[in-house]
């Protein structure tokens, strides 16, 4: 379980230090945007789970592959900007991981299996979330893309499989593996949930319009 949580971390640094790059952070800003997406998710669910410290902080190894990938991303970015298409490939791979791991700690602590789905899909979404924020954008997982959504599936299915008895490592790889390939078929074919349309006027604006609408159409 270690090796998929580094590896998800890692994934996830990449993507909040090229945010960090999109916004002309300086060096400091880069390592926090990219530490914030690669543990964010992590620590957020440890401390509902009430795992404290986080396991980002008791092991030194996290913020150290997520510094790893600012430091790649600082004096390498035009080289991986190149290779675009194969980072995309290491966050859909990071959601799998992360929703899997997710899934398996709410286990392992005991949750129910409503807690088991929505902590796969913090763990997964919830550094993107926390770096977004941070950038002053609302969170994308909010506004497009089937991504918490696939993190959300990924966990029904490790609940599923848990329920009629399938061992924990063949749960974690079907899961990251389910959770990836809805990601990256989404991805390919541009596939998002269903938006709501904007109103044309705030709701107080269209009841004064009804009101004042009312009398004349009742007139003769």
């Amino acid at each position: 379980m270690l090796l998929i949580d580094l590896l998800g971390t890692l994934a996830f640094a990449f993507t909040g230090a090229f945010r960090a790059v999109k916004h002309e952070l300086d060096w400091l800003g880069v390592i926090v945007l990219a530490s914030m997406t690669g543990v964010g998710g992590g620590m957020l669910r440890d401390l509902l789970l009430g795992a404290t410290p986080p396991m980002a902080l008791r092991q030194p190894m996290y913020v150290g592959v997520c510094v790893l990938g600012a430091v790649l991303t600082i004096f390498a970015k035009k080289h991986i900007a190149k290779l675009w298409n194969g980072v995309m490939m290491a966050d859909a791979l990071g959601l799998g991981f992360f929703a899997a791991v997710g899934a398996a700690r709410a286990e392992l602590a005991g949750a129910n299996a409503m807690t088991i789905v929505l902590l796969a899909g913090l763990t997964a979404v919830g550094g993107g979330v926390i770096r977004d924020v941070l950038v002053s954008e609302i969170p994308q997982v909010l506004k497009s893309d089937f991504y918490a959504t696939a993190a959300l599936i990924g966990g029904t299915a490790f609940w599923l499989l848990s329920y009629t008895g399938w061992a924990m490592t063949p749960r974690l790889i079907i899961t990251t593996l389910l959770t990836f390939g809805l990601r990256l078929f989404a991805m390919r074919r541009r596939l998002e949930l269903p938006k709501v349309q904007r109103l044309p006027a705030s709701p107080s604006t269209l009841l004064r319009q009804k009101n004042i609408e009312s009398p004349a159409a009742r007139s003769p």
